[in-house]
């Protein structure tokens, strides 16, 4: 499966931004879909995910309640709304699929195809 991220920029903190995956296959329903990040020298870290069945999300505790995924089957897209940001979230963000089951949904291992990154700048 292949992804295309979109929707960076710049924004100041406390502003916001969302993002958005298109990623291309018939069968992207079935799919776990996940954002990642990372900042300049540091490890790529968990943002968000779906669950397998997707009724269920995940985040990150440092972006709980500020962050939401969702996602559209019908257009084959994920998105990331983001609010209240802050300096810290300054990163490169990624989507990816899971398509094999296996592996924890905060686990970048867990993750087959990755999109491109885009870069996400917050100012104080």
């Amino acid at each position: 499966v292949q992804l295309q991220a979109s929707g960076g920029g710049l924004v100041q903190a406390g502003g916001s931004l969302g993002l958005s995956c298109a990623a291309s296959g018939r069968t992207f329903r079935n799919y776990r879909m996940g954002w990642f990040r990372q900042a300049p020298g540091k490890e790529r870290e968990f943002v968000a995910a779906f669950s397998w069945s997707g009724a269920t999300t995940y985040y990150a505790d440092s972006v709980k309640g500020r962050f939401t995924i969702s996602r559209d089957n019908a257009k084959n897209t994920v998105y990331l709304q983001m609010n209240s940001l802050k300096p810290e979230d300054t990163a490169v963000y990624f989507c990816a699929a899971q398509v094999y089951s296996g592996g924890l949904y905060n686990f970048v291992a867990s993750y087959d195809s990755w999109g491109q990154g885009t870069q996400v700048t917050v100012s104080s």
